[in-house]
């Protein structure tokens, strides 16, 4: 059995049951889906998707970034800094590095940032929405569905927010994801009111500080949401993250997956590849299964990529781990 992948079939039974079984499988046994295969990514009523960071190491434009979606399946993501970059946003040059830096070089260096917010301030703001409804038929053209933008706006001026939702918005998303932070939870949530839309926190390893509570963010905005970091939770408290999950599912649209050690492993909280870590993948899908509760799970690649592979590759991978789980 550990050199034959097993039958998709045989995961029905207890989630315990499913996780024990499918942790002999060899994740380099499964299939990848033929590049031309239509995209389904929904499996066992559980959308599977993505988090376009994924693919951050490799060509980046959306035309690019849509053929390795078409690779694994995949008919819903969450649209991180692609969309900006392919549409061309001012950027920097690569930042000075190394030990013989000059201080001028370093104050040249801050000065053109501070600069290059104008910029993309003013670029942001004259930018026409049609852009982003040209992007939006890209995908729609291709069988996916830009769920989640993650444009990360909560640093930005008002005025771009408000750009940053009708993006969003344009893009046919359901909302915003930006990082979890004091000011995020604070000032995003008024304008996903106003725009009548979502403001999401992507968490790392804030859940094992110290007094941290998920409930503070639901406090300042009821268009606040949580957008779980499965693998970094359970890669910093060691805890299930189905107890989080179970707890505030009326609370969240779509959580991020990766498999991870736990914190008391060693090496502690690395991350791995699907499979080769501790967090409870099968579990979570499974409840997501049974319950039926309308919350994606986006792949967040963080693990590094084998020699002779790729992102891509490595995230259609992630993706047909999960199907054989839930199908």
């Amino acid at each position: 059995m550990k050199n034959s992948p097993i039958s998709r079939r045989r995961f029905l039974g207890t989630t315990a049951a499913a996780a024990a079984a499918f942790a002999i499988i060899p994740v380099d046994a499964l299939a990848i889906p033929k590049k031309n295969k239509k995209p389904n990514s929904k499996v066992g009523g559980v959308q599977l998707g993505c988090t376009t960071y994924s693919y951050r190491g490799m060509p980046h434009r959306v035309d690019d970034v849509i053929q390795y979606l078409l690779l694994a399946g995949i008919t819903q993501i969450e649209l991180r800094s692609v969309a900006e970059e392919d549409l061309g946003l001012p950027s920097l040059p690569p930042r000075p590095r190394g030990q013989d830096i000059s201080e001028k070089e370093k104050a040249d260096y801050a000065k053109a940032a501070d600069e290059l917010r104008e910029k993309q301030r003013q670029w942001r703001l004259s930018l026409p929405m049609s852009r982003y409804d040209d992007m939006r038929k890209k995908f729609n053209n291709a069988g996916i569905k830009v769920n989640i933008a993650k444009l990360t706006p909560s640093s930005w001026s008002d005025e771009e927010i408000d750009y940053a939702y009708n993006a969003a918005k344009t893009l046919g998303s359901i909302g915003i994801t930006d990082e979890y932070s004091d000011m995020a939870i604070k000032r995003l949530g008024k304008f996903a009111e106003k725009h009548h839309s979502l403001a999401m926190y992507h968490t790392h390893q804030q859940p094992a500080e110290p007094g941290f509570s998920f409930d503070t963010m639901f406090t300042y905005s009821p268009a606040n949401y949580l957008n779980l970091d499965a693998g970094h939770y359970f890669g910093a408290t060691g805890l299930h993250p189905n107890d989080v999950i179970t707890k505030y599912h009326n609370k969240m649209r779509s959580i991020h997956i990766k498999d991870k050690t736990g914190p008391k492993s060693t090496p502690a909280g690395a991350n791995m590849p699907f499979g080769k870590g501790e967090t409870p993948i099968a579990d979570i899908l499974l409840l997501l299964k049974k319950e039926k509760w309308p919350i994606n799970v986006d792949v967040e690649l963080e693990y590094q990529i084998p020699e002779g592979s790729d992102a891509a590759k490595e995230t259609a991978k992630s993706i047909e781990y999960m199907r054989n789980i839930l199908e």
